[in-house]
């Protein structure tokens, strides 16, 4: 008998461990009252960083509890990225700042200037591993461009992208930084397949496409129209779909790894636990808010407030467990989650009696899942359980 959230070995087949919603009730952490301009999470939600124009970097290790500053210049702060384990850093400044990007590989505690034009910079955005970046940026008279990197922010390569005449204001990359999608002001959105090589519009209208995000492997993307609907596409990009979203000043948009869970930030917070086949009022009071993060499950989300501090949200933890099939045998899988579960195993379910799996999982950084390959068996269970 099938039993839900276990996995049963040999059989291919995908099981939820039970089902919540995104967390709507948000709790202020100890970070300062400062003018929050951007946020990025590691794919635990364990590293933050968030940008600050008089006070640059804040940094948190252990969830936001607790926040040191860093030292990075006190300027203007567009977008700043996180490789997945928090390590890596890149942070653009905002026009009217003038500069290069930013890169940190100790999680925030230094940063140094990347060999990059000095410039406005309007969003960057980073893979899983941190090696692969796209930046954006407009010089004030709408002239922009597109510049990437494959060495970790050591070289940059400017792009060619389809236009002449572009303004730029969002980036989102898969996890592996091949699928990339760049936000235009007042035109269309571009997407590359090849890291940035080659670009192609995506059928849009024109719009002042404010934030973008992208699911881990790229199929599922989240573009949000300052003053205008969130367009969501399950298809990396080919066809895109309002679906009645809310409108609104977007400011920043954040998907799970999965590209089930995204979240909103304006005037006002919504979130979506279906691709964003529907949204919910977060219900949180009005306040200018450009910064949010999000965990790669989605069940941790943190907003930078205006003028005041940074919040935290938290949603019952419910990893989805895939089990597959390599060479014969098991894999079982599951996103990185913002709460640690281990593995467990049990031949007969009558028992009771569950094991701990001692075999390494493996952080596949293509998808943001943690695998374990195990031995061939004829009837195991498999569940994941908090320590």
């Amino acid at each position: 008998m099938k039993q839900p959230g276990l996995a049963v070995g040999g059989i291919l087949s995908l099981w939820i461990v039970g089902n919540s919603a995104l967390a709507q009730t948000w709790t202020q952490t100890l970070a300062p009252t400062k003018q929050w301009t951007c946020m990025a999470s590691s794919a635990d939600g364990s590293k933050l960083v968030a940008l600050t124009p008089a006070e640059g970097a804040w940094t948190s290790t252990n969830w936001g509890n607790d926040w040191v500053s860093n030292a990075l210049p006190s300027e203007n702060w567009a977008s700043v990225a996180s490789s997945a384990d928090g390590t890596r850093l890149a942070a653009a400044m905002a026009y009217p700042s003038v500069g290069p990007i930013y890169l940190s590989t100790d999680s925030g505690a230094t940063w140094n200037p990347a060999n990059v034009t000095n410039t406005y910079w309007a969003s960057i955005a980073s893979s899983a591993d941190g090696q692969k970046l796209v930046a954006d940026t407009s010089n004030g008279s709408g002239l922009g461009a597109v510049w990437t990197s494959t060495n970790a922010g050591l070289d940059w390569t400017s792009n060619s992208v389809p236009g002449t005449f572009h303004s730029y204001l969002s980036a989102a990359s898969s996890a592996d930084g091949s699928k990339l999608v760049i936000g235009t002001y007042g035109a269309d959105l571009y997407k590359s397949a090849d890291s940035g090589l080659t670009w192609v519009t995506n059928n849009v209208p024109p719009k002042m496409w404010q934030a973008l995000a992208s699911s881990a492997d790229g199929t599922v993307l989240a573009a949000a129209v300052y003053n205008g609907p969130i367009y969501i596409s399950t298809n990396s990009g080919v066809e895109w779909h309002t679906n009645n979203s809310p409108s609104g000043l977007w400011r920043a948009i954040a998907i799970s790894a999965d590209g089930t869970r995204l979240a909103a930030l304006g005037f006002h917070v919504y979130t979506s636990t279906n691709s964003g086949a529907s949204w919910t009022s977060n219900n949180v009071p009005t306040a200018t808010q450009y910064a949010l993060a999000s965990s790669a499950d989605g069940d941790l989300l943190f907003r930078g407030v205006i003028n005041d501090g940074i919040y935290v949200a938290r949603s019952s933890p419910s990893p989805l467990v895939y089990l597959s099939l390599a060479s014969g045998s098991p894999v079982v899988s599951w996103p990185v989650p913002s709460t640690n579960f281990v593995l467990q195993q049990n031949l007969d379910l009558s028992t009771g009696n569950w094991d701990v799996v001692t075999n390494e999982a493996v952080l596949n950084l293509t998808n943001l899942q943690y695998q374990v390959t195990l031995a061939p068996a004829n009837s195991v269970f498999y569940r994941l359980a908090t320590p």
